[in-house]
């Protein structure tokens, strides 16, 4: 296996991909069968933020790592409807524009949304779909809080994509997807707050964002499925979503890391990484 030091990006080549409507910003490294790599939401959130640690340890594999349309540094276009199949759609456009037929997916949150998406609206492409703590699906009324309220990750996303977000909202943020608070250094919390003030065009109205839902094309996924998630989640609680999952999709597996956030695959890399990688090369 040829793989890269963790934190090694020097590897990293990047591009803007026409889509018809949008440039996408792809980062791509590596070599072998396609593995698309699709980040999460919230202020400053991007391809590379979310999934450039992990790369190193995929060098059998081409990495590809897109921004979704409105983040990172792909187009802020408008988008009238919700955003999981419209950042669905352009993906597709783009795969099709590097000549990548099939591929697997790691999707992070809303981009395990976007994943599952693809995976149920191409299954014929898809061959394995990673999900990470993903979005799409809600629970029935009947098991949703009594007070209607959102859990306090997605609280504060919503909080913090309302205006460009200061130092105190953004290490509340960044904390609040770790099970470990330690590990938001001040680094981690300056850069990605910078990412959000360069980024803010993003932000449209008053900041709430139509996500969409997946509940229509998860039925028709056949991608052999591995759902991780964080016990400690606080944006998309274990117990409140994992299992919904879990019950949707024909071919899946649920792996739950324990002393782990949100973001699975910073606060727990290497296992991550080997959990992953065994999946992916094992078919």
């Amino acid at each position: 296996m040829t793989a890269t030091p963790a934190n090694d990006t020097s590897q990293i080549t990047s591009r803007l991909v026409d889509v018809g409507d949008a440039s996408l910003h792809v980062s791509e490294v590596g070599a072998g069968f396609p593995v698309v790599w699709l980040h999460g939401s919230g202020p400053g959130a991007s391809g590379l933020s979310n999934f450039a640690s992990n790369l190193g340890d995929f060098g059998d594999f081409r990495s590809i790592v897109i921004d979704h349309p409105r983040f990172g540094q792909s187009s802020k276009v408008h988008v009238d409807g919700p955003m999981i199949p419209f950042s669905g759609e352009r993906i597709l456009r783009a795969l099709d524009a590097l000549g990548v037929d099939r591929f697997a997916l790691v999707g992070n949150s809303y981009g395990g949304g976007v994943s599952a998406w693809i995976a149920g609206t191409a299954p014929e492409r898809v061959t394995h779909l990673i999900l990470m703590a993903p979005g799409g699906l809600l629970p029935p009324p009947e098991q949703r809080p009594a007070n209607g309220e959102l859990p306090y990750g997605l609280r504060l996303i919503s909080k913090a994509m309302t205006a460009p977000a200061d130092l105190e909202l953004m290490t509340e943020f960044t904390t609040a997807m770790l099970a470990n608070p330690g590990l938001a250094s001040p680094e981690l919390i300056r850069g990605r707050m910078e990412a959000a003030h360069a980024n803010f065009p993003e932000i449209e109205g008053d900041g709430v964002i139509n996500i969409g839902g997946v509940s229509e094309q998860v039925g028709s996924i056949t991608a052999k499925t591995l759902i991780v998630w964080g016990r400690e989640d606080r944006f998309l609680p274990l117990e409140m979503f994992a299992m919904l999952w879990l019950a949707a999709i024909p071919q899946a597996e649920l792996h739950v890391f324990s002393r782990c956030g949100h973001w699975v695959q910073f606060e727990r890399r290497d296992s991550f990484n080997q959990l992953v990688g065994n999946f992916l090369r094992t078919r």
